[in-house]
């Protein structure tokens, strides 16, 4: 039975509603509060995702490009000593003995040797 008529009664419901509805404000802004972060966390990170795609995607580019050069480089080798094969015969002892020489040498070339060679053509002040 409900306490209709006793006023004692009717405060100690209204003050337990107002209590649970208190707790319960509370409760929503702070799962709110959780919502709010987890939704800002969720964006920072769908953000690097988009970042890290492009990232992929222009490395995967200069690898491939990197790639092709080399293929291209490799095909312009083969024909240089197609040529020089074929000219070779037409040089007189000693020049042969030079290219040769500077064939091999041309073989030896080492990543730093290479990098100081660009250096020297791409930034110097008067590229010969």
């Amino acid at each position: 039975s409900l306490p209709h008529g006793n006023p004692a009664s009717s405060q100690q419901l209204k003050f337990t509603t107002s209590d649970s509805c208190d707790r319960i404000k509370d409760e929503f802004q702070f799962l709110q509060a959780q919502y709010h972060s987890l939704k800002l966390e969720c964006d920072k990170l769908a953000s690097e995702k988009s970042e890290m795609q492009r990232h992929y995607i222009m490395y995967y580019e200069m690898s491939y490009g990197l790639n092709i050069e080399m293929h291209k480089q490799a095909e312009i080798v083969k024909r240089l000593n197609g040529i020089c094969a074929q000219v070779l015969p037409y040089l007189s002892q000693e020049h042969q003995q030079q290219v040769l020489a500077a064939i091999e040498r041309a073989k030896q070339v080492t990543p730093p040797e290479m990098n100081s060679i660009i250096r020297v053509r791409c930034c110097s002040p008067n590229p010969a």
